[in-house]
């Protein structure tokens, strides 16, 4: 790095949450930019995601992580980035960051090196649902909680909606049933609190958030939402 380099932020690479498309994160992303950041989102495509459904290894994801992270430190001259992950983007970046493959087929990314901070976005770390657990325990016992002491862990949660067998609030407690193992608890309306922070991180807890974006409501990428937590990016 330069001496001008060495001045600026460290680049932010957002990745998306499952079965989203970058076009998601544009306002998100463009908010980061007024904010004095460089953001670079992970092209993906919705379709992007098809090879990896019924818990089959998400591969084609790391392997776009890869490329994106690697052509932005290239162009920006940093000697590492910031990962913002949104939803399963979280846990996909914990295994980006490991050395030990998940899969036969898979190989390892090792991305520790080039990585300053992991910032998760209503991520469920843990799961009940058959088609995520394996990548999740595979996940949760090779590099549990905050795992890497050289790396920065931020793990942010919504309290936006507390799950109950009621109309208008039976998304919520289904989900947050298969993620924790309990339904009435709080959460973003998407992942309960209990699973959306990890042993050893800067856990945080924002009211009134919810997981996905909607002009209606706040979400993780609201402004008012990211002026909570892009304090901690440098």
């Amino acid at each position: 790095m330069n001496d001008l380099t060495k001045l600026m932020p460290r680049p932010i690479v957002i990745l998306p949450g499952y079965f989203a498309g970058a076009e998601t994160y544009q306002a998100l992303a463009q908010d980061l930019r007024e904010r004095g950041f460089t953001p670079t989102i992970v092209p993906l495509q919705r379709r992007d995601w098809w090879p990896t459904l019924g818990g089959r290894p998400v591969n084609p994801i790391l392997d776009q992580i890869d490329r994106t992270v690697m052509r932005v430190l290239e162009q920006s001259g940093s000697d590492k980035v910031h990962l913002i992950g949104h939803s399963a983007g979280g846990w996909i970046a914990r295994i980006y960051l490991g050395d030990q493959p998940y899969s036969p087929a898979a190989r390892t990314w090792k991305a520790r090196p080039h990585v300053a901070t992991l910032l998760t976005l209503g991520t469920p770390h843990l799961s009940q649902e058959r088609w995520t657990r394996q990548n999740l325990e595979f996940v949760n016992t090779t590099y549990p909680g905050a795992f890497y002491p050289d790396i920065t862990y931020v793990c942010v949660a919504g309290k936006s909606v507390f799950g109950r067998r009621r109309w208008g609030t039976w998304l919520a407690y289904n989900s947050y049933e298969l993620t924790c193992g309990q339904g009435e608890t709080w959460g973003d309306g998407i992942t309960p609190i209990a699973a959306a922070h990890l042993d050893g991180a800067e856990n945080l807890t924002l009211d009134n958030v919810q997981h996905s974006p909607r002009r209606d409501r706040l979400w993780y990428g609201s402004p008012e939402v990211v002026a909570q937590w892009c304090s901690y990016l440098d």
